[in-house]
């Protein structure tokens, strides 16, 4: 066992800043004075309930989350919410509109999860009549390689929208693959809000966009562009807030449909644990929620409270990862490595590049290894080098890494020249 921690660049679950392990590890044996560690309390005790709200708190002034947004706590990660965004947003479409005949789930594949995503909703479209999943587009046409993802479609006439969906789905960060929409709303490559809002109200329909985000890998690095647009934002606390196991939804209250009431019209029904109003009248404890994951995300975000919040992680986040660019494009100059994402649609999260000539790879990936870097393997679907900067990682364990690949490109220029 090493004597002291690596630098863990792993795309989830991730890093925790040390401060909260210390911390949570005394709350392993007493929470909050009651004599009982948080994994042993009640999830209805007023301790629990009372630090349960305040990481409601937490998020909704980090995010400024609208009081039109209820934030719910659950299982599952983002398989679940695949399956249940799908579930919700079905039931609230047959609720407004019960005589259609065609209900339609719009999704903007832009990566692997994205992709799976529109894979299960196809999956649960099959369960009932006249639903069906529209592609509004898929980023693989657009790629260098015409199969690969690796941009964010700019041209908003290769978006196709349907008139009416029941939601309309993407992906802020795409962990595997390294895209990942611009934080910027007037970037080309920002989700086009804009242009849904500007469609709707041309065709005289309600400003309430059935928009779902998946920001898993992204929740809490930057601040969220619309945020009181999207119907629901989900994502997994395994990246920037805490271990596996919780999942926190951001969900606009005309959202929380009345599921029993939908499947009398038609719609497919909704196991409790996955009815959005089911959380919501629960305050988030219907059945026993992830209360060490939700203890330890508390205690990391009372701690980027008083870093400053979004906004202070915006700018560190920024700096670690043009760091880390800068050293991909040193590296492509002299033939060491290339960028795998096109300019423009790169994740500030999730750095991927390729280190280039046989078994160069694997040497790299020994050498981090060697100087106490781990997790920079890419995903086993796509190969190469992935570097996850969530807000845990310090500039200091990028700079590290920044260091390394300078001198991984030096070792290659020198093989050049002997060769």
């Amino acid at each position: 066992m090493p004597e002291e921690r690596v630098a863990n660049f792993s795309a989830g679950p991730s890093a925790l800043p040390i401060s909260v392990l210390e911390e949570a590890n005394k709350g392993l044996l007493n929470f909050n004075n009651t004599g009982i560690g948080i994994a042993e309390i009640s999830h209805r005790s007023k301790e629990f309930l009372a630090f349960l709200a305040n990481l409601e708190t937490l998020i909704r002034d980090q995010l400024h989350v609208p009081d039109t947004h209820s934030i719910l706590f659950t299982q599952g990660g983002g398989y679940g919410q695949f399956s249940a965004v799908v579930l919700n947003m079905l039931a609230r479409h047959t609720l407004l509109h019960p005589e259609a005949e065609e209900r339609t789930l719009d999704y903007v594949v832009t990566g692997s999860w994205s992709k799976k995503a529109a894979e299960e909703a196809r999956r649960l479209a099959a369960g009932q009549r006249g639903a069906k999943v529209n592609v509004v587009v898929d980023g693989r046409p657009y790629s260098k390689d015409a199969k690969s993802f690796d941009n964010i479609p700019a041209d908003p006439t290769s978006y196709a929208w349907s008139t009416d969906p029941a939601l309309i789905y993407y992906c802020d960060n795409e962990t595997v693959d390294g895209v990942q929409f611009s934080g910027d709303a007037q970037s080309p490559t920002a989700f086009p809000v804009q242009q849904l809002i500007a469609a709707a109200q041309a065709r005289g329909a309600p400003p309430l966009l059935p928009l779902v985000a998946d920001h898993s890998s992204s929740f809490m690095s930057r601040p969220i562009p619309h945020l009181a647009d999207h119907a629901i934002i989900y994502a997994g606390a395994q990246k920037n807030i805490g271990p596996a196991g919780l999942t926190i939804l951001i969900v606009r209250q005309d959202c929380l449909p009345d599921v029993d009431a939908a499947a009398a019209l038609g719609a497919q029904p909704v196991p409790f644990s996955l009815a959005y109003k089911t959380l919501a009248d629960s305050k988030s404890v219907f059945n026993t929620p992830p209360v060490l994951p939700i203890y330890i995300a508390g205690l990391v975000l009372e701690r980027a409270k008083t870093l400053g919040g979004v906004e202070y992680f915006k700018e560190m986040n920024g700096r670690k990862s043009a760091a880390v660019y800068g050293a991909i494009g040193e590296g492509e100059e002299k033939g060491v490595f290339r960028r795998k994402v096109q300019q423009g649609s790169e994740s500030g999260m999730n750095v991927v590049f390729e280190v280039l000539g046989e078994g160069r790879e694997a040497e790299f990936l020994k050498g981090a290894e060697e100087r106490g870097m781990k997790g920079l393997k890419g995903h086993r679907s796509v190969g190469g080098i992935r570097a996850s900067l969530y807000n845990a990682v310090t500039e200091e364990e990028v700079q590290k890494l920044v260091d390394y690949m300078k001198e991984f490109i030096g070792q290659g220029s020198e093989q050049e020249v002997a060769a």
